[in-house]
Formats: C-alpha cells, structure tokens, sequence
C-alpha cells in the first residue's frame, strides 16, 4: 500500500515537472542550456533574443577568436557585457543601454593589462523621444519644434584614456562632446600639436632688413626678390 503511494506520488511530481517545463520553455522559439542546466541563448516568440548570452566568435582575417557573454533586453545588448580570449583571458568590460553603449567601457590586451578606458552617452529609454528643431524656408530661423521617436543611438562623450600596457601608466587622453573631440590629450602630449593651426613665427631682424633692401631686385638664380 505505502510502494503504491510512493509510486503515485512519483509519477504526479514527474507530470507536474514536465508540465511546469513546458509552459516554461513555451515562451521560446530556440534556447540552450548550460552546463550548470541554465537556459542561455533564449529566442522569444516574437524572435527577440532575451536574458543571458553566451556568443562564441572564431578567428577570422588573422584577427583571434574570442566569446562574449552578458544579457539581451528587447533584442539589445542591455547591461554589462564581458569579453574573453578563447583561453578565459578578459578583453573588454562594456556597459550598453539597449544595444548603444554606455557609461565606461574598458579593453585590455591578452596579457591582462588595461590599454583603453572610452566613455559613452547611450540612448535613454526613459526618454523615448527626442525634440527636432524645425527652420523656415531659407532661413536659419527656428519656427517650431516637433517630438519624434528616438532611435536607439550611441555618442562619445566624456573623457578616453590610453595606456601604456607595460607601466599602467596613462599616455595619452582625449576630452569628447556628442561624438566631437573638444580637447585633445588636455595639453599633455604632441598630440594636441596636430589639432591646433600652425602658430606664426616671428622673422629674425638680420631677414626683415634683408627683406627691406633687397625689395624689388632680380636674384642670381633667376628668381625675383620680395
């Protein structure tokens, strides 16, 4: 009597597991399962890629192979997004607001030191629309603004900085605005030189009374004088 119990028992859990598993499951088109018996790799019913990903990428134009992990919301990447080598070796951390990036976002090379740290304005979803300023007709005059939807978008924004990978020692940084850089490396290396217009040099005395006298006459090589 008490086996047959155990036995019905049994067979109710089992019927009840395979039931709870199906409605589950249901909501998916495709999915995965991981090692540990978690589902990854979800595609929902209206075919949008849902919860935990796992996104193996093999080498490709002597480029190395690399996966990915982190969560998709509404088909987008959404959250913090890891990025390994092939061998476990971390390559990026990354921060995305529905597929645009945002926020801080860090890369570093195979030997596990920092190379770059970017920073990003990505699109607010507590803010889906945007406000479009409209101009009269051959004018630059505003003459009324309208709302349209925005699309999901990402922008540079705040400050980049690039390491040198040996010492952690920061080599260069650069300051953007809405995808324009404003202020090169903050003065601190050459290359603010090749942003800034070429500064005029002052002419020696001896080249400016040189200048005067020979105003005018015929050089020797053929060439005619200032």
């Amino acid at each position: 009597m008490v086996s047959n119990c155990i036995k019905q028992y049994q067979i109710a859990f089992f019927v009840l597991f395979i039931f709870c598993t199906n409605v589950s499951f249901g909501q998916y088109q495709s999915f995965k399962l991981n090692a540990e018996g978690d589902t990854i790799n979800a595609i929902n019913s209206a075919g949008q890629k849902v919860g935990k990903w796992v996104i193996e990428v093999g080498p490709l134009r002597g480029e190395e192979g690399y996966v990915e992990e982190g969560l998709y919301k509404k088909g987008e990447k959404h959250g913090f997004w890891r990025k390994y080598s092939t061998i476990g070796d971390l390559l990026a951390v990354e921060h995305f607001i529905l597929g645009g990036k945002d926020g801080l976002q860090q890369y570093y090379n195979y030997l596990g030191a920092i190379e770059r740290e970017e920073n990003w304005r990505g699109y607010n979803p507590d803010a889906p629309y945007d406000t479009v300023a409209i101009y009269g007709t051959g004018s630059n005059e505003i003459i009324d603004y309208k709302l349209v939807k925005a699309a999901p978008y990402s922008v540079k924004e705040g400050e980049w900085r690039y390491y040198d990978p040996g010492t952690g020692r920061v080599i260069r940084t650069e300051q953007w605005r809405n995808n324009n850089l404003v202020n090169p490396d903050n003065g601190n290396s050459k290359l603010k030189q090749a942003y800034e217009k070429p500064k005029k040099v002052d002419k020696p005395i001896e080249m400016i009374e040189w200048e005067k006298k020979n105003k005018g006459k015929k050089i020797t090589d053929g060439r005619t004088g200032l």
